[in-house]
């Protein structure tokens, strides 16, 4: 479990880094266009999505002495390290179209290399964990690894690569320290990676035999995902994921513009917050198998899943209306509330994700006992399909809605005004946060729990042991 889980932070780590840090860099520090910086990184996302279901179904049907998933996680690691120090790095004077095509092709690089990772990854989890309440476990080991690469990732940028200094307030304007910060982070991703594989290559040979199945046409692969959308149970969690993806890929690259922007903190204090979500992530992890077990899992996603929304939304709406409780921009008092609000949210992530990743591999065994298949990489494809083709146009929307607003570029602490700051907080905190309410309430048409997939692990084993 915890060699399964170490591999997400090479996702954690890209995630980080794409939301707060690589918008920041080509918007801010090399000044590309809000709007072409997010169309170059929604065409990157879009190319990543097609991607996805050929790494679902090509992983779902390779026969090796490594398995069907090992072979792909272990390729991917080393031009995912490579492709991520280039993307922060691209060569002088390329000029707006030139900066265009390098983020556009090397995010292209990065995305798909973590594809051939990320969708066996998750597939290999359905696989070696088959109980209803270990799945919930392992997933929740992943989810410890991803978000707190995340954490890692902002913590050491803001602090060490990014400090504040005279020259460069905020200090993420400061361009050359990109080229140490990506390879750190490239070669931790690729580690993490290579640790997975080797770590989880002892279950191998306790896999599920791969059944015989149907040549790889396209027919046959299009009538594979048309047949996930016959379960209703696949449809909410899809659609309610939807919906999520984009308004939270909108929230995390706006979150270094607000941090420094809207509630003036430095880079320092920008590095503590990351302390506190790790924090209550730890604890949340902890929770994981209690939670699950007494809420079930579809209550243990939505009942997670809007207390974070509205944590994250009270601050937020309270400086907008200028309510009055919240301490100065700045301040040590501002910081601990923030520093409170990043701690209760986090304990909430190790459940929301861990849960929903689990229901994916209920539905796995339920469409298995339906179709006679085991299809975790399609059902896993699918599901990475729909956030990155979301999140696409969540991507496209941060760049258009800082043109929209009118944020200048290459901006100093103090610089923006006021008017610019309120917009992006009210994009950043209710209009975002209305979307993904909007999804989480598409989870309550989920209809498997505890007892419906006990009757369906049983009927798996005796159609499997010849029984009646």
């Amino acid at each position: 479990m915890a060699a399964f889980g170490v591999g997400q932070m090479a996702e954690g780590i890209k995630n980080q880094a794409f939301n707060v840090f690589l918008i920041y860099y080509y918007q801010q520090v090399l000044g590309l266009s809000g709007t072409l910086t997010g169309l170059a990184l929604a065409i990157a996302l879009a190319f990543d999505a097609v991607s996805d279901p050929f790494a679902g179904l090509v992983s779902d049907r390779t026969r090796s002495k490594w398995g069907r998933r090992h072979p792909y996680i272990v390729a991917a690691a080393i031009p995912l390290g490579l492709s991520f120090v280039a993307l922060f790095n691209p060569p002088e004077n390329m000029g707006d179209t030139g900066l265009f095509l390098w983020l556009m092709s090397f995010a292209i690089l990065v995305r798909i290399s973590l594809t051939f990772y990320h969708v066996p990854h998750l597939a290999l989890g359905a696989e070696i964990a088959q109980d209803y309440h270990q799945r919930s476990t392992l997933f929740s080991f992943s989810s410890l690894a991803s978000i707190g690469a995340m954490s890692l990732v902002s913590v050491v940028g803001f602090r060490y690569f990014f400090p504040t200094t005279p020259e460069f307030e905020p200090g993420i304007l400061n361009k050359a320290a990109y080229l140490d910060f990506s390879i750190a982070f490239g070669a931790v991703a690729a580690f993490a990676i290579l640790l997975c594989a080797a770590g989880t290559a002892g279950e191998i040979k306790h896999l599920k035999p791969l059944a015989a199945q149907s040549a790889l046409t396209l027919k046959n692969s299009w009538g594979q995902f048309r047949s996930v959308f016959r379960n209703k149970n696949f449809i909410a969690l899809f659609l309610g994921l939807v919906l999520a993806a984009m308004s939270l890929t909108v929230e995390q690259q706006l979150g270094a513009y607000s941090g420094v922007h809207f509630w003036g903190l430095t880079t320092e204090q920008l590095s503590q917050l990351p302390l506190a979500t790790l924090a209550g992530l730890l604890l949340g992890t902890v929770l994981v198998p209690a939670l699950t077990r007494w809420l079930d899992k579809k209550r243990a996603l939505i009942i997670p899943a809007v207390t974070a929304v509205l944590i994250g939304n009270v601050v937020i709406v309270s400086r907008l209306l200028e309510l009055g409780w919240l301490p100065a921009n700045g301040s040590d008092a501002l910081m601990s509330v923030l520093l409170m609000r990043a701690f209760l949210a986090a304990l909430c992530y190790p459940i929301i994700f861990a849960s929903l990743n689990s229901m994916f591999a209920d539905v796995a065994d339920e469409m298995e006992l339906e179709s006679g298949e085991r299809r975790e990489g399609v059902i896993y494809a699918t599901r990475s399909f729909s956030t990155k083709a979301t999140a696409s146009i969540g991507a496209l929307l941060t760049g258009v809605s800082l043109d929209l607003i009118a944020f200048p570029s290459n901006a100093a602490v103090g610089s923006v005004p006021a008017d610019v700051v309120w917009r992006l907080g009210l994009i950043e905190g209710p209009i975002a946060s209305s979307v993904t309410l909007t999804g989480i309430l598409l989870y309550c048409f989920y209809g498997l729990n505890r007892e419906r997939h006990t009757e369906i692990r049983r009927q798996l084993h005796l159609r499997e042991s010849g029984g009646d």
